[in-house]
């Protein structure tokens, strides 16, 4: 048995990837201890005004939201792309949450901060508005690169897989309906 997080990083109320978050986790936690965040739903300010200068309090929905990070073995983020990369509300929450003392340490005389959150892996649900090849190739995967080199791997998570869902705009309910289903399958595999 695993302790998987399934972050929904979509702030809007309802959203193929709340559904696919929801249908991912609804399958997953039949093996396994399984917790959700909805982006959405967390109030809190997305702006960390004074960088690492000074510490702010974290609200309490994100005190809560590093507790759940610790407690994973495993987290499975489901992210539209907007403008080529995560919405506003969820790159706050990263910056807010993976904190100096959290996420990685500086070390005195070394340009690479030790990784604390090494023994985790994540999983990827994108869902974009293009083909994903185009995305991938012309537009050059940025959320991928970004989630991937700059947020998981700086911080110790290892990214097992990627999947890409679209495109979302236009998609008939059969489609939709299929995409879900996979989501499910994706839930299953979880080992």
């Amino acid at each position: 048995m695993k302790r998987i997080l399934v972050i929904n990083a979509n702030p809007k109320l309802t959203s193929l990837c709340k559904s696919l978050a929801e249908q991912y986790a609804a399958v997953a936690i039949k093996k396994h201890d399984v917790k959700h965040v909805n982006i959405g739903d967390l109030n809190f300010e997305i702006n960390l005004a004074e960088s690492y200068d000074k510490v702010i309090d974290l609200e309490p929905c994100l005190a809560n939201l590093q507790e759940k990070i610790l407690w994973s073995e495993h987290i499975v983020i489901v992210s539209p792309v907007w403008w080529g990369t995560m919405p506003a509300k969820f790159k706050g929450a990263i910056d807010r949450v993976f904190l100096p003392g959290f996420s990685f340490k500086y070390v005195e005389g070394k340009s690479i901060p030790k990784k604390l959150l090494k023994g985790r892996t994540s999983e990827l649900l994108i869902t974009l508005d293009t083909p994903a090849f185009w995305y991938k190739y012309i537009q050059g995967n940025v959320i991928y690169k970004n989630f991937k080199h700059c947020i998981l791997d700086f911080s110790g998570i290892k990214n097992k897989t990627t999947t890409y869902f679209g495109p979302v705009i236009n998609s008939s309910s059969n489609k939709r309906k299929v995409w879900l289903e996979k989501a499910a399958r994706l839930g299953a595999k979880v080992s």
